[in-house]
């Protein structure tokens, strides 16, 4: 419905869990990572030369040709690789600067709501989707010894959020006098 053609591409993708960073790609129809994920007629993914690591552990990854991914495991997925966007598929959207919490991680970037909305309140929602897109994004775990990252989009599962609010970065030199 939403294919840009019947080809199938290879789709770029980090899934995070509780406890994996799992690396690979994965043959779809689609060409974005938040329709390959909320478009999923299975509760998995397979993905194609993939590497496995533990969260806050750097010890030698598990290597294999193919995983399974269970996708209400997955807390986020990042894709770094830009993505034309079709015109058959925008849809406008006012964007809004928020804050995830997906626990252990925090995810601060873009979400995109629809414009029809009358305040933020309604705005919130009305998002259904499986995964949520955050744009321009950052991530990080204290907890888990994650450093910060940044990344062009991060599909963040809606079930497994916990808090999902407006964001506005601190101002460091707030309340100096100059």
């Amino acid at each position: 419905m939403f294919a840009a053609s019947n080809e199938m591409t290879r789709v770029e993708l980090t899934l995070y869990t509780d406890a994996l960073i799992t690396r690979g790609s994965v043959r779809s129809r689609q060409r974005r990572v938040t329709d390959v994920l909320n478009l999923s007629t299975e509760s998995f993914l397979v993905l194609e030369d993939a590497t496995v690591e533990e969260i806050g552990i750097r010890a030698q990854p598990i290597r294999a040709g193919f995983v399974q991914v269970n996708l209400d495991a997955v807390l986020f997925a990042v894709a770094n690789e830009p993505v034309r966007d079709a015109p058959e598929l925008r849809t406008p959207r006012s964007q809004q600067q928020a804050i995830l919490s997906v626990p252990p991680f925090k995810v601060v970037g873009t979400i995109h709501l629809l414009p029809t909305s009358q305040d933020l309140r309604e705005a919130l929602v009305e998002l259904r989707d499986r995964f949520i897109p955050v744009t321009n994004a950052t991530f990080w775990s204290e907890a888990a010894g994650e450093s910060r990252q940044d990344a062009l989009l991060v599909a963040v599962n809606h079930r497994r959020t916990q808090i999902m609010a407006q964001y506005e970065a601190p101002d460091p030199w707030a309340g100096i006098r100059r």
